[in-house]
């Protein structure tokens, strides 16, 4: 009886165990070799959709139908993946121009496909057929400093998960096969930094991978969670929600460490510490915000560093854990020190589904912590 329930049970582990990659870490933009920049993003194809309505049928448009699933902006029961322009597509398309301030015609205009085709996270902008992210939120929400914006446009995931009340130290490590170099490790330590300046919260890194609370692995492809990575651009990373703790980033992408974007930029160098600021948000509780100069708005163009918190992202993390008794409501001490931060260009998006990454995430925990 026993062996036979043991059976399964390592047959479960053995499939969803994720196999780390050797990512690609460059120091500056300039040594990216030529080889590794692609001529087109992943979803550059979807331009071709341009001025498409209800009504029209065009080869491919089932792939962006697959898209907007994936972003939970088309339902999961939906299977009807046809080319043709149907009234769900119609609808995901104006919910998606909704959330991003878009003209919400439920039309593929430019600026609608513009946004469509950049890199993103993994995390869904609309969970359970609700979107979070386009309205604001009444203005007595939690805030240290009075000067703050009223309205909010944060987010949380479903029931609000959080880290328990108490425990302000969470120690954090990095998938041991990776091999991650100092410079690597310091650019996420700096990204704790920038939530630390605001909450209570402390982040520590520990050589001990199975018993820390966050757990940074770079994966490429199917990587045993449900959500395979797409090689170059595209989804970028994604997070599991508290207490999971597992954040995965997508090995193939050109990981840029410097931060310095202001000379020649290509089109596939991203921001390590950007991406890693965004992400640490879901795992502190955070979803998507509509406000575009956020941090957890879910987009990034190739090219941008944004690594500095915004009001709405401070409402929304304070909301959860309260504020750092040193911080005043002032600009954050990290950014002035001569980093540059395009923190007015567009963003990066998380593309997994918050209802899989909760899922899969609180099976995850049974299996390997």
């Amino acid at each position: 009886m026993k062996l036979t329930f043991l059976v399964p049970v390592l047959l479960i582990v053995i499939s969803i165990v994720p196999s780390p990659t050797s990512a690609h870490f460059f120091p500056n933009i300039s040594s990216i070799p030529p080889s590794l920049i692609p001529n087109a993003t992943i979803w550059d194809a979807f331009n071709k959709f341009a001025g498409c309505q209800k009504g029209v049928k065009a080869d491919g448009l089932s792939k962006l139908k697959k898209y907007f699933q994936l972003f939970g902006y088309i339902n999961n029961s939906y299977d009807n993946f046809s080319d043709d322009f149907d009234e769900y597509l119609e609808s995901a398309v104006r919910n998606y121009q909704l959330n991003f301030n878009l003209n919400a015609t439920g039309e593929l205009d430019a600026p609608t496909l513009k946004h469509i085709v950049m890199p993103r996270c993994g995390n869904a902008d609309i969970v359970n057929g609700t979107s979070t992210m386009r309205s604001g939120n009444p203005s007595n929400t939690y805030s240290a400093n009075s000067t703050i914006h009223a309205v909010a446009h944060y987010s949380f995931f479903p029931d609000r998960p959080r880290w328990p009340r108490g425990r302000n130290q969470l120690t954090y490590a990095f998938q041991p096969e990776n091999q991650l170099s100092d410079a690597v490790r310091g650019v996420f330590s700096r990204a704790f930094e920038r939530w630390s300046e605001v909450t209570p919260l402390t982040f520590t890194e520990t050589t001990s991978f199975s018993r820390a609370d966050l757990r940074i692995g770079f994966f490429s492809g199917d990587h045993g969670d449900g959500e395979p990575f797409d090689g170059v651009l595209g989804t970028l990373a994604h997070a599991f929600a508290p207490p999971v703790g597992r954040f995965h980033l997508d090995g193939e992408e050109n990981w840029v460490i410097d931060g310095d974007f202001m000379g020649s930029s290509p089109m596939s160098a991203i921001d390590l510490e950007s991406v890693a600021v965004h992400e640490i948000g879901h795992l502190l509780g955070l979803g998507h915000s509509s406000v575009e100069d956020a941090i957890m708005y879910p987009t990034i163009s190739s090219g941008t560093r944004k690594v500095e918190l915004a009001n709405d992202d401070v409402m929304g993390i304070q909301e959860l854990y309260g504020s750092n008794p040193n911080y005043n409501g002032s600009d954050p001490t990290l950014t002035p020190r001569g980093e540059r931060d395009m923190s007015g260009a567009p963003r990066f998006d998380c593309s997994l589904r918050c209802g899989v990454l909760l899922a899969v995430g609180l099976f995850s925990v049974l299996l390997f912590v």
